[in-house]
């Protein structure tokens, strides 16, 4: 008797793009990330053919629209040293789908994560 051999996709791991941030931010939320199953790949421009549902980046002005500009279809999230108010609403007024400051907390990510990588993103 033959045997039958099916192919079972592997999935990938989910992709978070950390965009433009330095590392006392990045090293932190990319451990959060992998705790939520994520993978964290660290970028300065657009990775050719990447997989990523969502994009994390400084609250910086310029960092903020250049991330705008390159990742126009996925949600931009705006990560801080410190939560500041004036901050988490600039970022949101310029577009931003969310703000979060760290310590990141493995249970705050997932919820980021599943709230924004599940719905379309709005043009801004």
């Amino acid at each position: 008797m033959a045997e039958s051999k099916i192919a079972v996709p592997v999935s990938q791991p989910h992709q978070a793009l950390l965009f433009e941030l330095d590392e006392s931010l990045a090293a932190p939320l990319a451990s959060a990330l992998a705790a939520c199953h994520w993978q964290a790949v660290r970028v300065q421009k657009r990775p050719a053919g990447s997989q990523a549902q969502i994009v994390f980046c400084s609250p910086d002005r310029e960092v903020l629209t250049r991330a705008f500009r390159t990742f126009a279809k996925l949600p931009v999230v705006v990560v801080s040293r410190l939560p500041e108010v004036d901050g988490w609403l600039d970022a949101l007024e310029a577009g931003a789908a969310d703000y979060c400051a760290a310590p990141f907390e493995p249970s705050q990510l997932r919820w980021l994560l599943d709230t924004h990588t599940r719905r379309p993103r709005l043009a801004a």
